[in-house]
């Protein structure tokens, strides 16, 4: 079996409610739809979910351009689709960072050797150690009187914690988490995201404030460069600090390690540039002893999937709580039970129920692309990129 064609299709995806980070307000998800043809006519399929150049640095027009001008026509071309160690690495040899590019290429692959097989993806990972994983569910940012509801649905459907996203202001955030807390109750597992927003001073100031509150962690509270400054605040505060964007490449968990700057991690399959470099990723963790809560790109059950069978094939992500949760932000519910789509990218996906996660169960990701809808929401001046041999 070879590759013979790689398609990179720009998609808009509307929202029904906007995401509200520290850094941004997500109205659509800006995606790259990925389709990786061979001569055995199997295609593998991958979604980028919103491109978010404030987390990778990565666009649309990046994401397009890197696949269609170097891995496609260096690398994937006339290559056999099941090498995927070798094209990984051929991946890392020729193009410097670009993790989210070369985590498509990595999932499609994926896609088509669990395809030719007839194989769920979780299989080519080791095999199931879970039916599924408990979720956390997130909270954009805002004042507290906005968010309680939500929150109290959640909990009821059964997502085992809430997540805060937080808005620049330590301040904002200090109302809101300690009045979260005072409207929760004591036994919530409640959280916070502050995406790398705060200086040291404020980080400071803002934790010790913060310990009524009983935060079960704080994610991110410096600039992802800032490890001195994490390591730091580690011995300073109460709070359990956990590395986001300061945790990408395996030289970043090292110097997390060495430096003692952080008690946990988050990984995200994009930021660690596919599913074989997050195993990588997790026994390192492992190892350290270093807990890991998995997030994810806003994006459909596309986006979703390749994260879904990851979490419940590794016996280390598996036992934490997890935030694989895109396909709920794009249609703004606490639910898919069945894992039917509709008004995005894919027609099916992860199954979410009761706050549990499951994996899509059919050959390969499980994943069926909706072609109408990726056909009527081509992003506006942008094109499909075409590579053939």
């Amino acid at each position: 079996m070879r590759i013979t064609r790689v398609e990179c299709i720009p998609v808009t995806t509307p929202l029904i409610k906007p995401i509200i980070i520290a850094t941004t307000n997500i109205r659509s998800v800006e995606s790259i739809v990925l389709k990786i043809f061979t001569d055995d006519g199997l295609v593998g399929i991958a979604d980028s979910g919103d491109t978010s150049a404030f987390y990778h640095g990565e666009t649309q027009d990046s994401i397009s351009g890197i696949i269609a001008t170097h891995i496609a026509p260096r690398i994937l071309i006339g290559e056999d689709p099941f090498k995927i160690e070798k094209i990984v690495g051929r991946m890392d040899l020729l193009v410097r960072d670009n993790n989210h590019a070369k985590s498509m290429v990595d999932a499609a692959l994926h896609d088509i050797k669990g395809k030719a097989l007839g194989v769920p993806v979780y299989q080519l990972l080791g095999g199931k150690t879970v039916e599924h994983v408990d979720l956390g569910y997130v909270l954009m940012a805002g004042p507290a009187d906005q968010l309680v509801a939500d929150a109290q649905k959640a909990l009821s459907t059964g997502f085992k914690l809430i997540k805060l996203k937080t808005l620049p202001d330590p301040e904002s955030a200090i109302r809101c988490g300690l009045e979260m807390r005072a409207a929760l109750g004591d036994d919530v597992r409640l959280m916070m995201d502050v995406n790398g927003m705060w200086n040291y001073e404020q980080a400071l100031h803002a934790l010790r404030r913060l310990e009524p509150a009983n935060l079960e962690l704080i994610e991110q509270p410096l600039p992802y460069w800032d490890l001195e400054g994490m390591a730091r605040l580690r011995q300073k505060v109460s709070t359990p600090v956990f590395a986001d964007e300061s945790a990408r490449g395996l030289h970043h968990i090292q110097q997390i390690i060495n430096m003692k700057a952080a008690d946990g991690l988050f990984l995200k399959t994009q930021k660690a540039g596919g599913l074989l470099k997050s195993q990588r990723w997790l026994a390192l963790a492992r190892l350290s002893g270093m807990s890991v809560m998995c997030g994810c790109m806003p994006g459909s059950g596309l986006e979703a999937s390749p994260t879904a069978h990851l979490l419940v094939a590794d016996q280390w992500a598996s036992q934490f709580v997890q935030e694989n949760c895109g396909p709920l932000s794009i249609h703004d519910v606490f639910e898919l039970e069945d894992g039917t789509l509709s008004d995005e990218i894919a027609l099916n996906g992860p199954r979410y129920a009761r706050g549990k996660m499951f994996a899509p169960e059919g050959p390969g990701l499980g994943v069926e692309l909706n072609e109408e809808f990726i056909a009527a929401h081509i992003s506006k001046g942008f094109s499909t990129r075409v590579v053939t041999a």
